[in-house]
C-alpha cells in the first residue's frame, strides 16, 4: 500500500486545485427553461419554471469570486490573521464558504497562493466529510457499494465551474468505473484507476494521514464573532437580540444558521468566551439537529428492504462527527457500541435464517413489516 502522508497527488486535484486548476475560472450559464412555460405567454401572467427560477438565481462567476473574497477578508479580519494557513494547515474555519465560493478562491488568480492552498485543503476536508460515514459502514457491512455512491453523490454536487475541469471528469468517470465493478461483487475494492478518488481516501485513511479540522479553540474564536456581529446587526435595526424563536419585540438570533463544528464551540465553550445564555442556545440546537438526524435515518431505514438499515445510518452518522460534535451532542462511544451490536445481531439472525431457507422479504414478513 502507497504512503500517503499529507495532501492528495495533483491526479485527483478536485481536492487540491489550489496547484493544479487553470488560470482563469469558466464563468457557468443555466438558460435552461421547460417547454412548458412557453405556453402561457400572457402579458399579465407569466409562470416560470424551477429550471428558468434557478437560472436567473444562479450567479455570475464574477459575483461569485468577489462575494468569496469579501467573506475570506471578513473571516481573516475576525482571527486577526493575514494567511487563513498556519504551518501548512487550515488556521480559518471555511465553512460558510459555499462550493462556489471555494471553488472561486482555489482557482482565481486575485486570491495568494497560501488562500488558494487553503481552499483545496477545505476541499479536501469536505470530501473527506462526505465519506468518513460510509467509510465507516463500508468498514462494517464489508461492501463498497455505499462508499462509491456517497462519493458520486459528492461529486455531482459541486459547482457547475469545477465539473468542467478535466481532473474532475477522471474522479467522476473512476467512480462510475468502480460502481459498475461493485455490482459483480460489492464486498471487493474496485480498480478503477489512478484518478479513483475513494481508493485514494481509503490509503490516506489506512497510513493515519488525510486534512485535519481547524483546532475547536479557534473555531470558538471566529464563533465569538460571529455571534458579536450578529448582536450588532440586531441592535442597529433597533431590536434587542434574543435566541427566543417566538419574540415580538426582539431579533431573534438564529444559531441553526451556523455549522454544527461552530454550534459545538459554542455548547462546550471550552475557551470560556461564551455566556450562559449562548451555551445553552447552542446545546438545544445541536440537540434538535440531532434529533432531527436520528428521525431522518430512522425513516430512511424503514423505507429499506435491510433490517440493518437504521443500525448502518447511526454508524455512518457517528463517524462522520468531529470529538468535539460527539461530546457536544451525547453521542458517546456506547452509543456507537449499541448500533454496532445491533447490526451484528441483526446480521447473524439473518444469516442463520437464510440457512434455515428463508430470505430476507420472508425475513420482514416475519418481523410483522
Amino acid at each position: 500500500m502507497v504512503a500517503i502522508n499529507t495532501a492528495y497527488p495533483s491526479t485527483t486535484s478536485y481536492v487540491s486545485l489550489a496547484t493544479t486548476l487553470a488560470a482563469s475560472a469558466k464563468a457557468a450559464s443555466a438558460t435552461d427553461q421547460s417547454s412548458d412555460d412557453a405556453a402561457n405567454t400572457s402579458a399579465t401572467n407569466v409562470t416560470l419554471s424551477d429550471a428558468a427560477k434557478a437560472a436567473i438565481a444562479f450567479k455570475d462567476f464574477t459575483t461569485v469570486i468577489a462575494e468569496a473574497r469579501s467573506k475570506l477578508t471578513t473571516l481573516l479580519t475576525d482571527a486577526n490573521r493575514k494567511s487563513p494557513l498556519e504551518k501548512d494547515k487550515l488556521a480559518v474555519n471555511l465553512a460558510s464558504l459555499d462550493q462556489r465560493e471555494i471553488y472561486a478562491m482555489a482557482s482565481d488568480k486575485s486570491f495568494s497562493a497560501d488562500e488558494q492552498k487553503a481552499a483545496g485543503l477545505e476541499m479536501q476536508r469536505r470530501f473527506e466529510a462526505a465519506l468518513s460515514g460510509p467509510a465507516a459502514v463500508a468498514k462494517v457491512t464489508g461492501t463498497y457499494t455505499g462508499l462509491y455512491k456517497a462519493a458520486a453523490e459528492y461529486l455531482d454536487s459541486l459547482s457547475p465551474e469545477e465539473k468542467a475541469e478535466p481532473d474532475w471528469i477522471a474522479s467522476r468517470a473512476a467512480v462510475t468505473d468502480g460502481l459498475k465493478q461493485l455490482q459483480a461483487d460489492p464486498k471487493k475494492l474496485p480498480a478503477a484507476g489512478k484518478d479513483d478518488p475513494v481508493a485514494l481516501y481509503l490509503q490516506l485513511q489506512a497510513a493515519g494521514g488525510g486534512n485535519k479540522d481547524v483546532p475547536i479553540a479557534d473555531v470558538a474564536t471566529g464563533a465569538r464573532k460571529t455571534l458579536d456581529a450578529l448582536y450588532a446587526d440586531a441592535l442597529a435595526g433597533g431590536k434587542a437580540p434574543t435566541f427566543n424563536k417566538d419574540t415580538k419585540t426582539g431579533n431573534f438570533i438564529d444559531l441553526g444558521k451556523l455549522d454544527s463544528r461552530t454550534l459545538s464551540s459554542i455548547a462546550l465553550d471550552q475557551t470560556g468566551q461564551f455566556s450562559a445564555d449562548e451555551v445553552r442556545a447552542a446545546n438545544s440546537t445541536l440537540r434538535s439537529k440531532s434529533g432531527a438526524a436520528l428521525v431522518a435515518g430512522f425513516q430512511n431505514a424503514a423505507k429499506s428492504s435491510d433490517p440493518t438499515a437504521f443500525s448502518q445510518n447511526i454508524i455512518s452518522m457517528y463517524a462522520s462527527m468531529t470529538a468535539e460534535e460527539r461530546q457536544a451532542t451525547g453521542w458517546s462511544p456506547q452509543f456507537y457500541e449499541a448500533a454496532l451490536n445491533s447490526y451484528q445481531s441483526t446480521t447473524k439472525l439473518l444469516n442463520m435464517f437464510a440457512e434455515a431457507g428463508g430470505s430476507s422479504t420472508s425475513f420482514l414478513s416475519w418481523m410483522g413489516k
